[in-house]
């Protein structure tokens, strides 16, 4: 009877040994797995670290190719005293061949303008009075700001825009010039001052990168006939078309892409996106866009110093 009580008495602890002895295996293999979880995981963080950045590195040059712009079509700019013949200024400005006078620039490639002026009879007895200026501006292309026929297309709207508000113009209009660059439009109005009526023509023309505004006006002083208004539109409308052949004619020694431009003043070919879309857009060095320096007041102020 005394055996059978030890036996009974050290079930329990064998029974609690094996236990034990189950339960280890068990914690290792939980460890096991924990360990190995966590050696997947990383493998599998580093693995996922290394596609993004590839995926990076394929899309810069997509977006490189995005930001470049077409190359701009004229490089330089024709000296504005010399952009129209002297059988034209004949035309225009009667006895005022010798009148030239060159505006201030500091960047004759990127602006530039001149101007004429006629008076007959030094202001007595009737003087027929006659005031040109023509004025350049080009632009660059340029990475940030836009290709730079886009940015003269902005300019020749708002010089049009301008010409067509002059306060205290009469009798205005405007309509389009056919033969002239890429857009050109000619808006004429009567102005009133104290030396007479000036009528006032100014054409507005863009011709690829390129914006010339042609000031043209003219008035009867000291009792004399005014000009005919479809006269001087019809004189600055072809005196534009010449700017366009002398803006062309500067810059056909292979500068411009699409090689030797045409003169006749129609829009270039070249205008066409196949012309120069290879090209590398190269940085805007031309400065901020600014009113050209003839207004309609100044011919006013010629009149009355020669009158």
């Amino acid at each position: 009877m005394h055996r059978p009580a030890q036996r009974v008495g050290r079930a329990p602890r064998l029974t609690r040994i094996l236990v034990c002895a189950a339960a280890v295996p068990a914690m290792f293999v939980a460890a096991g797995c924990s360990s190995d979880s966590g050696s997947d995981s990383a493998s599998g963080s580093g693995s996922g670290d290394a596609k993004p950045s590839t995926g990076t590195s394929s899309a810069a040059s997509p977006d490189a190719t995005a930001n470049a712009v077409k190359e701009a079509a004229y490089a330089t700019l024709p000296n504005p005293c010399s952009v129209l013949s002297k059988k034209t200024l004949g035309e225009l400005v009667p006895k005022g061949l010798k009148s030239a006078k060159a505006g201030q620039s500091n960047d004759a490639k990127n602006r530039g303008n001149c101007s004429w002026n006629s008076l007959d009879n030094k202001g007595v007895k009737g003087s027929q009075f006659r005031w040109l200026n023509v004025s350049l501006l080009r632009f660059d292309s340029d990475a940030a700001r836009g290709e730079g026929n886009q940015l003269a297309q902005t300019y020749y709207e708002k010089q049009v825009k301008d010409a067509q508000t002059v306060t205290g113009a009469k009798g205005s209009g405007s309509a389009p010039v056919s033969g002239a660059g890429d857009a050109s439009t000619a808006v004429h109005y009567d102005l009133k001052k104290k030396e007479g009526t000036f009528k006032q023509q100014t054409v507005v023309t863009r011709v690829e990168n390129v914006v010339i505004t042609l000031d043209y006006n003219g008035a009867g002083l000291a009792g004399d006939k005014a000009p005919g208004a479809d006269d001087l539109t019809k004189a600055a409308g072809n005196a534009a078309r010449e700017v366009v052949a002398a803006v062309a004619g500067a810059n056909q020694d292979g500068s411009r892409p699409g090689g030797t431009p045409d003169r006749s003043g129609a829009p270039s070919k070249s205008a066409s996106p196949s012309a120069s879309a290879s090209k590398s857009a190269k940085p805007s060095t031309s400065p901020s866009p600014s009113k050209p320096a003839s207004k309609s007041a100044s011919p006013s102020k010629s009149a009355a110093a020669k009158s």
